[in-house]
């Protein structure tokens, strides 16, 4: 029998696993994988201030080429239940399509990717010409610090060596087989702080109020133009996302006001150059006796664009096969764990339609499941096709 990616979704969708709970999808995986004969390790990764994180590593096969399938099976809450129209967890397919948080973002990627693998395995054997791999966290959709970053460098240490990977992400805007990111934007974000001194609404002349200096910056930051961007990216943009003052008085002058932003930026920039145009922008804004504070978050991450072209042909010509359509190889949407695993590795994402994915009745089309198992199919027999791979 082959396996089935849409029972293997059901099985996993069926799992709980708001991040950073497995809920059972890593233990599903590693059965599944486990009795077809992958050697699977379940990694747990800690670090301050961010809760522990189980991990799952699989491989099957030795040698080069070393091919990796890297994805995660934790989640976004699910919201109110009683809005859904089947249990955010029940897993219920109706009229073709099958309901639940995680049905494209990413356990019907996953589960899509393992269902080719061990069809391929069962009809190849184990000694089909290298290794294949998954990589599979529990921290996509959380902080990602004990996730995809410390797992590539866990698996490292274990002496392996990856050529290439496909992060089973939801890439199609609108149709399986429109897109294939190929890089991504980067991301940084920031907040901004602003200190004056606090007093009597009434006696302004004995405070300083931060707010009007808080404004002046932002409309420096709103007036910032970073780039017009090149024929791989769009142009970066910069988003003020919050704005907080923490004053419920209406007599009140506050001590102090802040604000957040996020820039997703492309190759024009490096996080250095563009954290050094920031700094420079919000410094050139005269602010008086008022002090300024700037602090950038550590989870920032660097754009990158994939140029191997084996890799992108071979994916390509899967897709075209299965779907019809050729696809287009992109570089917008936001940022997934394709950063971390550029380090090691040529890496790109396709994966399911994304229209539905972080909403109530999330759910994927049953034949899209089936279709995307068959891609990963015509990729790995395409990849492995001689001692040497492509």
């Amino acid at each position: 029998m082959t396996a089935s990616a849409v029972s293997i979704t059901q099985d996993l969708i069926r799992c709980p696993s708001v991040t950073p709970a497995e809920g059972g999808a890593l233990q599903t995986l590693e059965t599944l994988l486990g009795k077809a004969g992958f050697d699977v390790s379940r990694v747990t990764f800690q670090d301050t201030d961010t809760p522990d994180v189980e991990n799952l590593f699989a491989s099957i096969g030795s040698g080069a080429p070393h091919f990796v399938f890297a994805g995660h099976t934790d989640v976004v809450p699910a919201g109110a239940e009683a809005d859904w129209r089947h249990g955010p967890f029940q897993a219920e397919i109706e009229d073709g399509m099958l309901y639940g948080r995680g049905a494209v973002d990413m356990k019907g990627g996953v589960a899509a990717f393992a269902a080719a693998a061990l069809d391929f395995v069962s009809d190849k054997g184990t000694g089909f010409g290298g290794t294949i791999s998954f990589l599979i966290t529990g921290d996509e959709e959380g902080p990602a610090v004990n996730g995809t970053v410390k797992l590539l460098d866990w698996a490292e240490k274990q002496g392996h060596t990856f050529d290439a990977c496909i992060v089973g992400e939801p890439t199609n805007p609108d149709a399986l087989g429109d897109a294939i990111k190929v890089g991504r934007r980067g991301s940084l974000s920031g907040t901004v702080t602003v200190e004056g001194v606090q007093g009597h609404a009434a006696y302004p002349h004995l405070a300083d109020n931060p707010i009007p200096g808080l404004v002046r910056l932002l409309a420096a930051l709103d007036a910032l133009k970073l780039d017009d961007g090149n024929e791989r990216f769009q142009p970066s943009n910069l988003e003020v996302v919050s704005v907080d003052v923490g004053n419920p008085a209406f007599n009140v002058i506050p001590a102090r006001c802040e604000a957040r932003f996020n820039i997703r930026y492309n190759d024009e920039w490096t996080l250095d150059s563009l954290k050094n145009k920031v700094t420079e922008t919000l410094k050139a804004v005269d602010l008086g006796a008022l002090t300024l504070g700037l602090e950038f978050k550590r989870d920032a991450s660097e754009s990158f664009l994939t140029k191997d072209e084996t890799l992108i042909r071979a994916l390509s010509a899967a897709v075209a096969e299965e779907t019809g359509r050729v696809p287009e190889l992109s570089t917008g949407g936001g940022t997934s764990d394709a950063r971390f695993i550029k380090n090691y590795c040529p890496v790109v994402e396709f994966g399911l339609v994304g229209q539905t994915m972080h909403k109530v009745d999330e759910c994927v089309a049953v034949a899209d499941l089936d279709r995307l198992k068959a891609i990963y199919r015509r990729f790995l027999d395409s990849y492995f096709s001689g001692a040497n791979g492509i």
